[in-house]
């Protein structure tokens, strides 16, 4: 059992892109992808405020995470995360099926 639960809502290609995740970014939202295992690359978007919560916790970057992408449960480990260069906030982040 995953201590860390992140809600997630899957992108269409149409919502993806450079301009699509700065509109996310502007709605305190964060552009993620989810990758590896036999499926299929996952584009999501995660919630802000929920991230930097667990990004607090030096576990995070150690155990297995769930996200739930619209009802459906993927466990998946950090693989990259991207920050502001000055802000120091989440601008996107990649996690890899566990």
């Amino acid at each position: 059992m995953a201590n860390f639960v992140l809600n997630a809502a899957a992108r269409e290609e149409a919502v993806q892109g450079k301009g699509s995740s700065r509109r996310l970014r502007l709605q305190a939202k964060v552009p993620a992808i989810i990758y590896g295992g036999e499926a299929a690359p996952v584009a999501v978007t995660l919630e802000l405020r929920q991230l930097v919560k667990f990004l607090e916790n030096n576990s995070f970057f150690e155990e297995v995470i769930e996200i739930d992408v619209d009802g459906k449960v993927e466990s998946v480990k950090i693989q990259a995360l991207q920050r502001h260069p000055a802000k120091n906030t989440p601008m996107h982040a990649d996690f890899k099926r566990a």
